[in-house]
């Protein structure tokens, strides 16, 4: 192999490995909601240390904070840290439309589920159907949930296949056709009881990749 050639082929590996790089978009620059706005309830969102903090308020329905950006065939990773007693979950493929009862956010979730039920993962129809994957059907997936730890989450939308990964295990598959394309968003579930006000949840390195979509393995379910 000669010195030119090798040369060559460094500089080719190299611009190959940057473009794969480059196919993901931070959702969060880690400074401000640029690119974000609040739907529904009137949760509070902050920002510290590069992560978006969700804190909920007594009496106040569902609150999301949705990407003014809609996305349709995408591969979503995020990290997030939950209080042990809070209900949460990512939206994507998701609407608000002032003709669905007045603008209620509904669609596809990603479920943030702390509680003994440990269904972290599963897939819910956010005012819709209600559950398409709950975590019942692969109950080797619970035990991926860290409490009060960081935790890492990845969501395919492929077509009509939808997949789902928490620290790397895989979770919930679905196929549906209902929504191709819509928003992502983050929920602060609505509280009640004033002994849940001011509950957090962390969510950062939020990225996606909406070209080159290569599926993971998923060979669990």
């Amino acid at each position: 192999m000669t010195k030119t050639f090798l040369i060559a082929l460094l500089v080719t590996l190299s611009l190959q490995t940057t473009a794969q790089t480059s196919q993901w978009k931070n959702l969060f620059n880690g400074k401000d909601l640029s690119g974000w706005k609040q739907l529904n309830g009137k949760a509070k969102y902050s920002i510290s240390k590069g992560e978006i903090i969700g804190t909920t308020v007594l009496n106040e329905p569902n609150s999301f904070l949705a990407t003014k950006e809609q996305y349709g065939d995408f591969i979503l990773e995020f990290e997030f840290k939950v209080d042990s007693t809070m209900n949460s979950g990512v939206q994507f493929r998701s609407e608000s439309m002032q003709e669905y009862q007045n603008g209620k956010v509904h669609g596809y979730q990603y479920e943030i589920d702390p509680s003994k039920r440990k269904w972290s993962a599963g897939i819910y129809d956010e005012s819709r159907r209600d559950w398409l994957y709950p975590l019942d059907l692969n109950p080797a997936a619970k035990a991926a949930f860290h409490q009060l730890k960081w935790n890492k989450a990845r969501i395919e939308c492929i077509g009509t296949n939808i997949r789902t990964w928490l620290n790397d295990m895989p979770a919930a598959h679905v196929v549906d056709a209902m929504t191709m394309k819509g928003f992502i968003a983050l929920q602060v579930h609505s509280i009640n009881n004033k002994a849940d006000e001011g509950r957090i949840i962390h969510w950062r390195n939020l990225r996606i990749q909406t070209t080159h979509l290569k599926p993971a393995a998923y060979n669990n379910i």
